[in-house]
């Protein structure tokens, strides 16, 4: 079945509906709902790349299955089709012509679906879950990258049953980017590598981690001249670091920022400290978006060193988040992320992926 099936019943007439209520904290911004969202929580979001006329949004969810929907200028949210695992949804990604979407799960297998024709089929295989997907595309080459949680990273030609490439990691993969040429992987035990891929996929340095805690989600942003100079990695320990390749002044350039932490350190209260969830830098700007446990995004400008807006907070954690190619649309998922254990599950609350219109919001502050 293409469809989602039945609608949640929403429609327009969504918002009047907690008009006159004050206790519904689901949608503190007011921003736009998706229809017909997963059914579990949210664990990855992308939207379609530019080579598509129009935006579609892909969500995995852990309930094993992979949403797209079409968005449209005014902010109407269209399902088109869906695909399923035989386990949690990690990650998706583009294929850079957006004919297709590559998915990651927990079934330990990654698998091509062809939007036009709706057919998916597994183009991987792990020995563990698969946490992460993306797509390289190379003058001379172009490929699937899997990072998993059996410790190897492996780049898949999507015809071929084998890999082209295996590389060992350290550790477990927690979370990856890849901007051509540049991959950057972080790992369980603060491990942190970063591959060159002209002419073949390689290592290119480990990097002593610039952060304490456990990896959460790590995104690679661009210099002036549009080419991959750094990357922000976030820590579950609220705490994001801004970290270039070949910094004139490494000391100064590069830098960490505390984030999603609750009631400000100059109380006598002690401070609440959140995982930082998503990570993801805008198309245009270069600024960035952060996500976290705490049930707030968060937008900063890494160059001026300051933060641009936080939300007001959701009921639920927030997840994952993306950008559209153009920069227009944030999107962010507001699902429970088992940060706080089981006994904080509940089964009955919804999972929603919220639209917003970031055009404005996100400009640099230097920038009159």
């Amino acid at each position: 079945m293409s469809l989602f099936g039945t609608t949640s019943g929403f429609g327009t007439s969504g918002t009047s509906m907690f008009g006159s209520t004050t206790t519904d904290n689901h949608n503190p911004m007011k921003d736009i709902e998706v229809t017909s969202s997963p059914d579990d929580s949210i664990g990855c979001l992308s939207f379609s790349p530019p080579t598509l006329p129009g935006n579609f949004l892909i969500a995995g969810s852990w309930a094993n299955d992979v949403r797209c929907w079409e968005v449209q200028d005014s902010g109407q949210t269209i399902p088109k089709a869906q695909q399923m695992h035989t386990g949690p949804v990690l990650d998706v990604c583009w294929s850079d012509d957006g004919s297709k979407v590559f998915t990651a799960s927990c079934d330990k297998t990654a698998k091509m679906w062809d939007l036009n024709s709706n057919q998916a089929i597994q183009i991987a295989q792990h020995d563990a879950p698969v946490k992460t997907i993306h797509w390289i595309k190379a003058p001379n080459y172009s490929c699937v990258m899997t990072g998993s949680w059996d410790k190897t990273l492996k780049f898949w030609d999507t015809r071929s049953s084998n890999p082209m490439m295996v590389l060992q990691l350290p550790e477990r993969c927690y979370c990856a980017d890849v901007i051509y040429p540049m991959a950057v992987v972080a790992t369980a035990e603060r491990g942190l590598i970063v591959y060159q891929l002209e002419n073949q996929p390689s290592e290119f340095r480990r990097i002593e981690s610039p952060l304490k805690h456990q990896h959460r989600c790590v995104a690679i942003f661009k210099d002036k001249q549009n080419k991959p100079t750094g990357f922000a990695l976030g820590s579950i320990e609220g705490r994001v670091a801004i970290h270039y390749i070949n910094p004139p002044n490494p000391a100064k350039d590069n830098f960490t920022f505390k984030c999603h932490r609750s009631n400000g350190t100059n109380t006598s209260a002690p401070q609440d400290i959140y995982a930082v969830n998503g990570i993801a830098f805008h198309p245009v700007h270069g600024t960035l978006a952060t996500v976290g446990s705490d049930g707030r995004f968060s937008f900063w400008d890494k160059d001026a060193r300051t933060k641009l807006k936080t939300s007001e907070q959701l009921d639920q954690p927030i997840s994952a988040c993306c950008f559209n190619h153009n920069g227009n649309i944030f999107a962010y998922a507001s699902s429970y992320d088992w940060s706080k254990g089981h006994e904080f599950y509940n089964p009955q609350k919804k999972n929603y992926i919220f639209l917003r219109n970031a055009a404005e919001e996100l400009k640099p502050r230097n920038k009159k």
